[in-house]
């Protein structure tokens, strides 16, 4: 069980940073949200990026190192541990299962669109080869494979981005001429400003407004990645704790790097062809018309690595989650458990194919919707139960409730036109600030058990082998590799993009301007995430930090 679940519990800092990495960067990145920079937004996209990022160092400092420690097999089932629940454990799998089975269908709907308009099938056959690639070796192979596989897929898609970007700038013959004509390209004005297209047909009136969206998204994805199964449930694998840390540094800054590389060059494609449409097929018709046929190809071929990375992940911790969580399928015959958990994915994988043979394809909206589902209703619990001895098993289960509830409500409300919502009031805050609400009254009127109290102790108990003056020394290199990438990265968007994108516009540069702040602020994002995981690992794994910290720690624990 422990192999098909959590990998054995071996896994080292290369297999999470690929499976993290791989099983977030699915076709929403390569193909909806590429299409998005296309459209006019690449920059908005990355003020998004600038906070969600930030959330693998904070979700694996404050909540994934601690959730490794429980030695769940799921991230319900450690809900069920800290709170002495097991209605808390069926209901974060009630929701586990909801909120993967949309985006399973997103990532699929995304998968079928690239072969369909590669192999020049019918969308409906392309649904059914991408289905059966994904279920057969994810039902055979369980984490273990799906570990392996994705970090194989993370490798592919990471290095062939890179070696695409020169290609889809050469259309303006340099960089800087790349910049001046997308600069002051008529048919989409404004393209590569920090705040993308605004005004009449665009998203949003108004500059302020598209980066209130890109805060709001941007802090919602990032509990996404701090909190999400999907996500946390990797740190189960790994080897140790240190592994978790190393790999949250990691994974946030090469997402950090790989969104420049996507939003810059899905923007450039304008230059190639700016009548694509849907935009969700830039990407694709820049591997079959802009690149070499080798490179095109191992591109669409990391696009699909991608697609099938994800639907791996997103299968298979539904299948865990109703064998282990809804339905709790005894492990004393482990034979039967994992055919059990079989039986389910292949249940929810057809349900996936009926759903996205008759849903009209929607990649990143489906995709935002399902993981703003996690953050409005997952986020407040997630970290309570790891910093606050008072919250009860009945104020999560109610505050989990209606967080997720009244996401969905809202949402569905807007799409229908019976309310309209402003930028400031996203279905993620009304959800995540009811379900915080309800988490903090119905504390006070409920009791904690005295089980919870103690398992609560033991978590804060960090493990003797935690304090291995050599893995922590080697744990201290990557946030400081991560704060001199910050660095670098906020003087090459101010020196590549800032500068001559003003230039280019007629005005006088600023570092206090729109441009000039977007770059600074990436880089400062980066940096500060590297920072705060190089004072973490001294203060958690040090002797001396670890002293000053436990007995500094009771008081707030006591609150």
């Amino acid at each position: 069980m422990d192999d098909y679940f959590v990998a054995g519990r071996r896994a080292p800092t290369l297999l999470i940073v690929g499976t993290l990495v791989a099983s977030f960067l699915s076709t929403n990145a390569f193909l909806a949200e590429t299409g998005f920079a296309y459209d006019g937004y690449a920059f908005l996209m990355l003020a998004l990026v600038a906070v969600n990022t930030s959330g693998y160092v904070v979700g694996a400092l404050f909540f994934g190192r601690f959730v490794r420690r429980s030695q769940s097999l799921t991230i319900p089932e450690f809900f069920a541990k800290r709170l002495d629940s097991r209605a808390i454990q069926v209901l974060a799998g009630v929701t586990t299962v909801i909120g993967l089975t949309a985006y399973l269908l997103a990532v699929t709907q995304g998968g079928s669109i690239l072969i369909s308009d590669v192999a020049g099938i019918p969308y409906g056959a392309a649904l059914i080869l991408m289905w059966v690639g994904y279920m057969a070796f994810t039902l055979y192979s369980g984490s273990r494979g799906v570990v392996l596989t994705d970090t194989i897929m993370f490798l592919l898609f990471t290095i062939v981005s890179i070696m695409a970007l020169p290609y889809l700038f050469g259309e303006g013959g340099s960089w800087g001429a790349t910049l001046e004509a997308l600069a002051t390209q008529e048919d989409k004005p404004g393209i590569i400003a920090w705040h993308g297209l605004t005004g009449e047909g665009a998203y949003w009136e108004s500059g302020s407004d598209a980066l209130i969206w890109a805060l709001v998204l941007g802090a919602s994805w990032s509990l996404v990645l701090a909190v999400s199964p999907w996500q946390t449930s990797r740190y189960l694998m790994a080897r140790s704790e240190h592994v978790v840390v190393r790999s949250a540094c990691i994974s946030g800054l090469v997402l950090a790097v790989l969104y420049i590389a996507l939003m810059f060059g899905g923007a450039a494609i304008n230059l190639a062809n700016s009548q694509i449409a849907p935009s969700e097929r830039v990407m694709i018709w820049a591997g079959m018309n802009m690149m070499p046929a080798f490179l095109g190809t191992l591109l669409i071929s990391g696009i699909m690595a991608a697609a099938l990375s994800s639907c791996s992940t997103f299968l298979s911790l539904v299948g865990f989650s109703v064998s282990n969580d809804i339905l709790k399928i005894s492990r004393k015959d482990e034979a039967r458990s994992l055919r059990f958990s079989r039986i389910v994915m292949f249940m929810t994988a057809a349900v996936s194919l009926f759903l996205a043979y008759f849903q009209p394809p929607a990649v990143m909206w489906i995709t935002y919707f399902a993981g703003t589902l996690f953050a409005s209703s997952w986020g407040p619990v997630a970290f309570l139960c790891i910093w606050s001895r008072r919250l009860t098993a009945p104020a999560a289960f109610v505050g989990m409730s209606v967080g997720f509830v009244v996401n969905i409500a809202a949402k569905l409300m807007d799409n229908a036109g019976v309310v309209s919502l402003p930028v400031y009031l996203d279905p993620f805050i009304l959800g995540f600030c009811s379900n915080l609400i309800c988490l903090l009254l119905v504390s006070r009127f409920t009791r904690v058990s005295d089980k919870a109290l103690a398992y609560f102790a033991s978590l804060h108990h960090t493990p003797e082998e935690e304090f291995n003056p050599r893995e922590v020394k080697k744990t201290l290199v990557w946030p400081l590799v991560v704060m001199v990438s910050g660095v670098a990265l906020a003087g090459l968007l101010v020196i590549a993009y800032a500068i001559p994108y003003t230039r280019a516009v007629g005005e006088e540069f600023s570092i206090m301007s729109g441009p000039g702040l977007l770059s600074l602020g990436y880089g400062a994002s980066v940096f500060c995430v590297g920072l705060l995981a190089y004072w973490q690992v001294k203060r958690i794994y040090t002797r001396q930090g670890s002293t000053e910290a436990d007995s500094a720690q009771q008081p707030s624990e006591a609150r």
